[in-house]
């Protein structure tokens, strides 16, 4: 056996008694003794009172490695995902529109603008509130976002006529903008071997909103009507406002803002809830930088990474919306080949033929929006296995390929099963990307990086109406040919991002730092090379 020297944590390096008790020796098989330049082989775990042997400085991916996953990121992730579950302000859409529709006898196009204001909302706000976040931090942003949409939210309750309820509800599209910056947060205080993970299970709470959305609506509608639907259906996001005072600021922000201090505090605070010793020696500061400009998406490291993003972000919110538009046509229609037939009937009909939302209506919003779950269970088993981009490029060729079989005249059992997989394996990749994008940007941009992607997703969502619902009624091939061919071309962007993220270290800089594109924490194995930030694996 090899004798490996370790410092105890709290004891400096300087110490005039270092010689004496400052040193303590532990046995480790298969380790090098020289104490300058010791490294764990693989598969040699760090013992629990020692956070970083031999080291005088340590960065704050140093001290998330040391710390671990514990009691913080459990408490963070059920406040960060109470945030996520925002998606009932989404789901109340496919709820509120058929209701207004028969209640105020509204035409058809004023209901359709009722849910394109929200995205329009979302889109002009996304890059605004990823600025605000990279600019005066991750929490700032996202509690003034939430505060936001939870008092519009609200306030659309007492709307009294049509135009009130259209600008009220487009300000609460410009709230949810800034919510997906709850991913950047909890991104940036998770270890790296629970990173993926984690970031994909606060996801199902998109899904656990949705499903409590349509089972509010089932309770609600018929006695207590709309208004309090909208009201009740802040209940998350007032939970979270309520408990949003509890979290901290992210301490790589604060590193790279020069708070070093508050960074240090936080990180002692986390460690203290998790029971885990804090790192030893002096936490380094990272060369402060400017924060949130939008050049810095576009330097020469990671601008194809920022344009095939764009393009991946907008497929998935163009097909994952389209493909919940098509599954009520297809549904009502009873298969793809009847579709024509039944427009050309409605179209006939008077714009204010006023149809309420039935017991089976609700039932089957219940059951297309379970299959998100699966989504998630898939993704999560296959995220760290192959990777964030083969993830994504695997989830966009399923849903092409599932859009094509629809080409044949199959029966609503096959055309269920079809439509269930592909909402799966869509809402996968979008979660894969949720997972990539805080992962692939620097410290100084990754808010605003994942901000201008969730941008270009909400162009995706306000097109994606004029496809599935306009063009269905020319040619339900033509339209099916649209969706698959765009997500065919997204997985060809998949695969052509010139970085994978899967066991990378957050960046906190964009300037070259070895300590930031750690492939494991103390590890650097033969096969092993030590990245910068602008290396591109």
């Amino acid at each position: 056996l090899r004798v490996v020297k370790f410092r105890r944590t709290g004891e400096s390096s300087r110490s005039d008694e270092d010689a004496i008790s400052g040193e303590h020796e532990i046995q480790i098989e298969g380790v090098r003794t020289e104490l300058e330049a010791i490294e764990l082989e693989d598969g040699a775990a760090v013992p629990k009172e020692f956070a970083n042997p031999t080291d005088d400085t340590f960065m704050v991916e140093d001290a998330v490695e040391a710390i671990g996953f514990g009691k913080f990121q459990w408490k963070l992730s059920v406040i960060t995902g109470l945030a996520w579950a925002n998606a009932m302000e989404m789901m109340i859409l496919s709820i509120l529109a058929p209701q207004l529709h028969c209640e105020w006898r509204l035409p058809s196009w004023q209901v359709a603008l009722l849910t394109s204001v929200v995205f329009v909302g979302m889109m002009s706000s996304s890059t605004l509130w990823g600025n605000i976040s990279d600019q005066y931090g991750r929490k700032t942003g996202l509690k003034i976002s939430v505060l936001w949409t939870l008092y519009y939210g609200i306030l659309s309750g007492f709307a009294p006529v049509y135009s009130w309820i259209l600008v009220l509800r487009g300000l609460v599209g410009f709230g949810i903008g800034g919510v997906p910056q709850s991913v950047t947060l909890y991104a940036e205080f998770l270890p790296m071997k629970a990173r993926a993970k984690c970031i994909l299970l606060i996801e199902v709470f998109w899904a656990i909103g949705t499903v409590f959305e349509v089972l509010l609506a089932v309770l609600v509608m018929p006695t207590l009507g709309w208004r309090w639907l909208l009201i009740l259906s802040a209940l998350p996001l007032l939970l979270f406002a309520v408990l949003c005072f509890w979290l901290p600021e992210s301490a790589r922000y604060d590193v790279l803002s020069g708070n070093q201090e508050k960074a240090i505090a936080t990180l002692k605070r986390i460690a203290t809830e998790n029971g885990a010793p804090m790192p030893l020696g002096k936490l380094v500061i990272s060369r402060q930088e400017d924060r949130g400009k939008m050049r810095d998406l576009f330097t020469p490291h990671f601008r194809w990474t920022t344009l095939l993003l764009w393009f991946i972000w907008f497929s998935n919110a163009f097909s994952y919306y389209g493909l919940v538009l098509l599954t009520t046509e297809f549904f009502q229609a009873g298969d793809v080949c009847s579709i024509s037939s039944r427009r050309k009937e409605v179209k006939a009909k008077c714009s204010l033929t006023c149809e309420y939302l039935t017991e089976e209506d609700y039932t089957d919003l219940l059951w297309t929006t379970l299959s998100e779950f699966p989504g998630v269970l898939v993704t999560l088993w296959i995220i760290d296995r192959i990777g964030r981009k083969k993830t994504m490029a695997l989830s966009f060729l399923v849903f092409s390929f599932c859009s094509l079989l629809l080409f044949l005249c199959v029966g609503r059992n096959v055309l269920t099963v079809l439509l269930f997989i592909a909402r799966a394996f869509i809402s996968g990749g979008f979660q894969a990307a949720y997972v990539y994008t805080p992962e692939v940007y620097p410290t100084a941009t990754r808010a605003l990086g994942l901000g201008t992607c969730s941008g270009m997703a909400r162009v995706g969502a306000l097109i994606t109406p004029f496809i599935a619902q306009v063009m269905l009624e020319s040619s339900v091939y033509l339209t099916l040919v649209v969706y698959s061919g765009c997500c065919l071309l997204a997985a060809v962007a998949s695969c052509f991002l010139p970085i994978e993220t899967k066991g990378r270290g957050l960046q906190e800089s964009s300037h070259r730092e070895w300590g930031q594109e750690m492939v494991g924490r103390g590890s650097h194995s033969p096969g092993v090379t030590r990245s910068n930030s602008g290396s591109q694996e």
